[in-house]
């Protein structure tokens, strides 16, 4: 080895060193700084006995505070507005506002917000102070039912794809009481926020929550009809429930700070792959760095604050990547505690000197985030509907729960798929961390068996499960599931619920599941109307499910979704195979799929022309962002970089020769170098060229299309050329953070 190798191999080893002790030191530095201010925000938050018990929902004004604080009457009346039963009466509402009031003051609070999602996807609030002067010059704190019920922020600049218009600019928010209202602290300001729905002047849906509500009524309605049917009396609610996994990563916030891309985009448009990636698989389920640890845990003690179940946390695959689950709960309010998850772990990554990136893809070559969606329909008297029980062939109501879902999923596979179309989620499907662009369904060995059994004719028995033999004596007896789990499918059913694993990690769940609410309620529909005519509701039901299973079944896919042969398979089936979010898009104004949601009072078709705008418009904006921040930081950050590097080299090489000596090897990487600054050079002009003619491009579907098929394409080429440059230009003159210290330096 040469002696310039050798040094220039000391001189990289004594930089690493320095930067993991210095990432060391500004992780003390951050702890010391940042441990006084949580222990205070600890005390404030909630009493000083901090049990969990005493922690969960201090923050809420939950069903607890409404029995102490309101008077029976109001309490009860209350009660039967939140599950349904009665609109709210706007006589208690003066009552109901001035104790939640009196509550939020005694937490802290100064101001209250109504709380709503736009549809930007992230959520929205403009606070008000609870102060009203009076007469004599001083103030009193006050609230109206009026002000609780009702906001009016106009908000005239969020996206509305022409259902609003700045002379046309005023806009409501609704008080949802179905999610509670809570009280947040953001550094010394205590609001107290109104979770609400969005809506124009003309009543039209300007938000996610909003269908996502109309929804909820419409599966009740249609599931207790089936409910009914078959015989269930007791039974008075249907609820949609969710449980959203959310996985995230984390970097340091050094590392952040010099990346455009990162500060601009959330995710890494430039970037050579790591030398070790997650090919070993050791930080999956992993032990926690006491760092990460620590964090989680003040993550944890927020939210459970706040009344989120925040109950697993872990490791991912890749490097510097976690997951955070829930337990269940209602899909409304499961929307809005994901969007607190999302935001606490960003607010609290910034107490630890970290940065919590949700973007589906910020490191290419490794696992992208996801959010998984854990969906079923559940009773207000206890009852899951999708769980089979240890004999599901004679559990009918199941039986027939799970083929509306079959049903629901092969009808509207197009739609479901669009629910999950963005820029960010496209780099993510189909990897190994992602089901494929093809909506298909798993449901494993039991239920499959049972499926057959109808198919042919009727169901006598159930696949039973055992005790899984471990061959240890001093081992405990397993009992088996009754299937095992498919990673790979888009939709798989998991022992009692489904889960859908395509959407990424930043949409809003309001979107997938609205949908989904939506199309099962119209599978359920249908079977209605055929069990409320039939004379022997047995007969007619093996009959109608044998009928939904023949005309369905192509759906059901039970093996391993990235193989190519299924790519095939996929498509004799006739199943869509949409790779790109702006094809998947043209889904969302299908005649059918308009028809779908009239039909229902979900949205109308002025309402879902917005939507589809809405999309299509953010995706090009996407991605038009995206190829400048890449423009820029090849221009003005690795261009000059390169270039001075191979001045640098050139000189030296001229030297070397001058003094006799051959230089080959200086010559070779000189010539590379060069080649590759020429290739990059070449690439930054024609990403040039093509974001501006995308930008010139009118109509949004031709818009988002150009973007697609050629904005994309000339990022990639750029990036190729950029990344190789980074694999052989001396490390000490590379201007951005690696793979390697991003990922693995924490």
């Amino acid at each position: 080895m040469h002696l310039a190798q050798l040094l220039h191999i000391a001189k990289y080893n004594i930089k690493t060193k320095s930067l993991i002790h210095k990432g060391k030191d500004n992780f003390c530095n951050r702890a010391t700084e940042y441990q006084g201010t949580k222990q205070e925000t600890k005390k404030k938050m909630c009493s000083d006995n901090q049990s969990l018990s005493n922690v969960f929902g201090c923050q809420v004004f939950n069903d607890t505070e409404m029995r102490a604080r309101l008077p029976k009457n109001v309490y009860k009346q209350l009660k039967e507005t939140m599950i349904g039963n009665n609109p709210l009466d706007p006589s208690i509402a003066d009552v109901v506002a001035n104790a939640v009031k009196d509550w939020a003051i005694e937490k802290g609070a100064t101001h209250y917000t109504h709380w709503f999602h736009p549809m930007t996807g992230s959520t929205a609030e403009k606070h008000d102070s609870f102060i009203s002067p009076t007469s004599d010059g001083r103030i009193i704190m006050e609230f109206s039912g009026k002000e609780l019920i009702k906001g009016e922020p106009d908000a005239s600049s969020f996206p509305s794809g022409g259902l609003r218009v700045t002379f046309e600019a005023r806009g409501y928010t609704a008080w949802d009481c179905t999610s509670p209202v809570f009280v947040k602290r953001d550094g010394d300001n205590t609001t107290m926020f109104i979770p609400s729905a969005f809506c124009s002047y003309t009543g039209q849906a300007l938000d996610k929550k909003t269908p996502l509500l109309r929804s909820m009524d419409v599966i009740n309605k249609q599931s207790l009809r089936v409910l009914r049917s078959l015989g269930n009396e007791t039974s008075n609610m249907v609820y949609a429930t969710l449980g959203a996994e959310q996985e995230y990563f984390l970097i340091d916030r050094e590392f952040h700070e010099k990346r455009l891309d990162l500060l601009l985009t959330g995710r890494t448009l430039l970037g050579a792959a790591s030398p070790r990636g997650q090919e070993m698989a050791d930080h999956y389920f992993g032990s926690l760095d006491e760092r990460i640890a620590s964090y989680m845990a003040e993550v944890n003690q927020e939210l459970w604050a706040l009344g989120v179940t925040a109950k697993t946390q872990h490791n991912e695959v890749a490097p510097g990547q976690f997951e955070i689950a829930p337990v269940f709960s209602t899909v409304n309010v499961a929307n809005d505690h994901n969007h607190l998850t999302m935001e606490t772990l960003q607010k609290i990554a910034k107490r630890h000197g970290l940065i919590c990136l949700i973007h589906e893809k910020p490191f290419a070559g490794v696992n992208g985030s996801g959010k998984h969606h854990n969906w079923s329909l559940a009773t207000d008297d206890g009852i899951n509907l999708l769980d089979p029980g240890s004999t599901p062939h004679e559990n009918m109501i199941f039986m027939v729960f799970l083929c509306a879902v079959i049903k629901a999923v092969n009808n509207y596979s197009g739609l479901l798929r669009s629910t999950v179309a963005s820029p960010g989620n496209d780099h993510r499907l189909g990897g190994h961390e992602a089901p494929p662009a093809i909506i298909s369904m798993f449901l494993g060995e039991q239920l499959n068996d049972i499926i057959e059994q109808i198919k042919t004719g009727g169901v006598s028995s159930s696949k039973s499960s055992g005790n899984l033999q471990l061959g240890v004596s001093t081992l405990p007896q397993l009992p088996t599931d009754c299937s095992d789990r498919n990673r790979t499918s888009p939709f798989a059913f998991t022992g009692n619920r489904f889960e859908f694993r395509m959407p990424g990690s930043t949409v809003s769940p309001a979107g997938p599941t609205f949908v989904f609410n939506t199309i099962v309620a119209d599978a359920l529909s249908d079977i209605a109307d055929e069990l409320e005519k039939a004379e022997d509701i047995n007969t007619a039901t093996q009959k109608l499910l044998k009928k939904i299973i023949a005309e369905n079944e192509r759906i059901i896919f039970n093996g391993d979704n990235y193989s190519e042969d299924w790519v095939a398979e996929a498509e004799k089936r006739g199943l869509p195979n949409l790779k790109k979010a702006p094809e998947a898009l043209k889904y969302l104004t299908c005649d059918d799929n308009v028809e779908l949601f009239e039909k229902f009072g979900i949205l109308s078709k002025a309402e879902l022309v917005a939507r589809h705008e809405i999309l299509l418009e953010t995706y090009s904006k996407t991605i038009n962002i995206e190829a400048r921040t890449m423009l820029d930081m090849l221009k003005r950050q690795v261009l000059p970089c390169v270039m001075d590097y191979c001045g640098t080299l050139a000189a030296a090489t001229e030297a070397i020769k001058a003094s006799g000596l051959a230089a080959k090897a200086q010559s070779k990487k000189l010539n590379t170098i060069a080649e590759l600054i020429d290739g990059l050079s070449d690439a930054v002009e024609n990403l040039e060229n093509q974001r501006d003619e995308a930008e010139a491009v009118e109509g949004t579907q031709l818009n988002a299309d150009a973007y697609s098929n050629k904005v994309i394409p000339a990022m990639a080429q750029a990036r190729t050329y950029c990344d190789k440059l980074e694999t052989i230009v001396d490390a000490d003159v590379w201007p951005l953070p690696t793979y390697a210290q991003m990922m693995f330096l924490k």
